[in-house]
């Protein structure tokens, strides 16, 4: 990772304004367990799970330029043995203590998870602010939140990673963390309040956050009633679901070349080439490690993907860990199986999407694969394929059924023609005959209108 003292952050053009504070230069730290999958890796047959240290390295420098800070230090340390004092080793510790010296850096991303006693022996040892790859995602999520349930998620995963900090290691309050409680600025009252409080605020907003799931809930069953076919897409933070999604739409989500740029869902309607309309839902993007508390308090997010009729899997195939990145995100989809959040069924639902193939060179440069769909949301090619197969998976299991309606009824015909897929119509003197697919609880529906 090279030095680049005069980058700014996102949105600068990489000039200060006179009264802009100076930006953050920090620098990522990944302590590296070497395994023996590593050796299958160089050999180029490493499973689907082994994440290599480079693109990892990749990946923490990318989440800390997200919030703006610049990067100037980058550094892969061999961890030999975990220290319960440091993590690191001694001499570790002592080098790259010259070398942050060196690069002036203030903060140190250290992406790994970080005991309290880690945290504040490092933080002694290096003179600079310290955070882990939990604290991390915790303030990228901070920082992105834009909805009120949003926000109620964040600071719950907040409290919960800080309750055991504030009383066992941060009772010195010379070092206010600001935000969300790491990157500077004034201090949070959070960071000042006892456990009690921390308690007594962490039930306000499970009591709050079970409201909004209630909320949803009264949602979901007015979108039943409707009804329209729910698609999710699903996958690893920047693998293009926003882009995606607002190809296939129209719309206009955020989506940047950024991480985590999607905290809050977002659900607009889509006709697919059957004429049959579905609700499309872009969700938070997942990743590797992510934060225990974050699984929790982001249930109520999650719980979209478990109502889906469909799970769009969005992959970023150009990505050089996209097999692992695959890997973390069913990891994740069966977590949520063991916490009752899925039903075990989900896989029958899921429809992969290899995104990014004009990075390769197009779609026919990703090697088909049965089951997969391969597109590219920037350009366009393949997204008429992927909204066929969205159409073939969600008339698997529907009843073909032949109807004859009175030319005068327009209101029934009007319905089947928003709610089912008409396959063939013949206009008779007697009536218009109608052969049309619909989903079982849409022919239930319709039939008692008879």
């Amino acid at each position: 990772m090279g030095n680049n003292p005069s980058a700014g952050p996102a949105g600068s053009g990489g000039r200060a304004s006179p009264t802009a504070p100076a930006p953050t230069r920090a620098a990522v730290v990944l302590p590296w367990e070497r395994l023996p999958t590593d050796r299958a890796l160089a050999a180029g047959t490493a499973p689907d799970s082994t994440r290599a240290s480079e693109a990892r390295l990749a990946e923490a420098v990318g989440l800390a330029a997200s919030i703006g800070l610049v990067v100037v230090h980058s550094a892969i340390v061999p961890l030999r043995a975990r220290r319960p004092a440091t993590l690191l080793g001694e001499g570790q510790v002592e080098t790259q203590k010259h070398a942050l010296a060196q690069a002036g850096v203030s903060v140190v991303v250290v992406d790994a998870q970080l005991s309290p006693v880690q945290q504040r022996n490092l933080e002694r040892a290096w003179d600079c602010k310290v955070i882990d790859r939990t604290g991390l995602i915790l303030d990228i999520f901070g920082e992105r939140a834009a909805t009120r349930e949003g926000s109620l998620q964040v600071e719950l995963a907040h409290l919960e990673y800080q309750r055991s900090r504030l009383v066992r290691s941060w009772t010195h309050l010379e070092r206010q963390r600001g935000g969300f409680g790491f990157l500077g600025g004034p201090g949070e009252t959070q960071i000042e309040a006892d456990r009690r409080m921390i308690g007594e605020r962490i039930l306000r907003l499970k009591k709050d956050l079970e409201q909004v799931r209630r909320t949803r809930g009264l949602h979901r069953s007015a979108r039943k009633r409707v009804p329209f076919p729910v698609v999710a897409l699903v996958g690893y933070t920047n693998a293009g679901k926003s882009t995606l999604f607002n190809a296939m739409t129209g719309a206009e989500v955020t989506a940047r070349d950024q991480l985590f740029a999607t905290l809050d869902p977002t659900m607009r309607g889509l006709r697919l080439p059957s004429g049959r309309r579905v609700i499309l839902s872009d969700t938070v993007g997942f990743i590797s490690e992510l934060p225990h508390e974050l699984v929790a308090a982001f249930r109520a997010t999650l719980e979209e993907v478990a109502e889906a009729d469909i799970i769009l899997h969005v992959r970023d195939v150009a990505h050089p860990d996209t097999l692992a990145q695959r890997a973390d995100v069913l990891g994740v989809l069966e977590g949520m199986v063991e916490d009752g959040t899925l039903d075990a069924a989900w896989q029958g639902r899921v429809l992969e999407v290899c995104n990014k193939a004009d990075l390769l060179g197009g779609v026919d440069q990703v090697p088909p694969r049965k089951g997969v769909v391969v597109v590219s949301a920037i350009t366009g090619e393949g997204l008429e394929s992927l909204a066929v197969a969205i159409d073939a998976r969600l008339s698997a299991g529907m009843d073909q059924v032949d109807y004859t309606l009175d030319p005068a009824d327009g209101a029934r015909l009007a319905w089947l023609y928003q709610h089912g897929e008409v396959l063939g119509r013949t206009d008779t003197e007697s009536g218009v005959r109608l052969t049309v697919r619909l989903r079982p609880e849409d022919r239930a529906r319709f039939e008692r209108r008879d």
